[in-house]
């Protein structure tokens, strides 16, 4: 299946990943340069250890720029309507197209999205059914680092053995302890709200309610409550759960969604 970029011309949501993306750049260049690279070229720690850090860090941001740059649900302006579902089909008053119940419009990006979550600046794209997966990705690969960054922060003074070879010239090494705060303040912030984020955003999943359902109560006729595997594999795209962490591959619905649940 062949992957679609979607951008949304959006100054304000430009500002604000440019922000997340500094962030990763600051901690992803920072760490290994004070902390992982030289403690591992005299021995104090394994090799497993800048791996994973590194690992870590691809993965993060993959799932910033497949979230930020996939295709959330746009509804075609002229959608084919199957005749067995046309009862769950309804006329949008503000761009005028039919749309599956539970779609909203977002006044951001013009346009409506299936199953629409919310619309998030810090991704400059809105959440919706074909991206949810890729931003609840994000949110898991942002604690992860956050928190494998705030170990290493604190290991490096209170942990780690001193080092022997390193140029006290280089502008990083003089100024460690305030580059190594502002890492820390960052990765305190991004795991706590990453973490909190993830939290709602795994509970609405397994309620079956989206961010804006829940905001504006329309939570009537919920139906049958569904295991916690089927809800994260309808999201997800596949019951593969190791498939659920890797953000280089396509979603394919694996199943239609359809319920008579209030909508916005």
């Amino acid at each position: 299946m062949k992957l679609r970029l979607h951008f949304v011309v959006d100054p304000m949501g430009w500002f604000c990943i440019s922000m997340v993306l500094f962030v990763w750049l600051y901690n992803s260049f920072l760490i290994p340069k004070l902390v992982l690279l030289p403690h591992y070229a005299e021995g104090h720690i394994p090799a497993a250890f800048v791996v994973f850090y590194y690992l870590a860090s691809l993965l993060c941001v993959s799932a910033l720029f497949r979230a930020s740059t996939a295709d959330p649900g746009k509804l075609a302006q002229d959608p084919k309507i199957p005749l067995a579902e046309r009862d769950n089909w309804e006329l949008c008053n503000k761009c005028n197209i039919m749309r599956p119940k539970r779609s909203h419009h977002c006044s951001r990006c013009g346009h409506c999205v299936r199953r629409m979550d919310h619309h998030c600046p810090w991704i400059n794209n809105c959440v919706g059914e074909d991206n949810h997966w890729l931003f609840l990705q994000l949110c898991f690969y942002t604690q992860v680092l956050s928190l494998y960054t705030l170990v290493l922060d604190f290991c490096q003074y209170y942990y780690f053995q001193p080092l022997s070879s390193v140029d006290r010239a280089d502008i990083e090494v003089r100024h460690e302890l305030a580059l190594l705060r502002g890492s820390c303040f960052m990765g305190l912030i991004m795991f706590g709200g990453m973490s909190s984020l993830f939290y709602t955003q795994v509970e609405g999943i397994l309620a079956d309610a989206t961010t804006i359902e829940k905001m504006s109560h329309l939570l009537e006729d919920i139906g049958p409550r569904r295991s916690w595997q089927q809800a994260m594999a309808e999201v997800f795209g596949t019951r593969w759960k190791i498939l659920w962490f890797l953000p280089f591959r396509s979603r394919q619905p694996l199943r239609l969604n359809l319920t008579s649940r209030s909508h916005v």
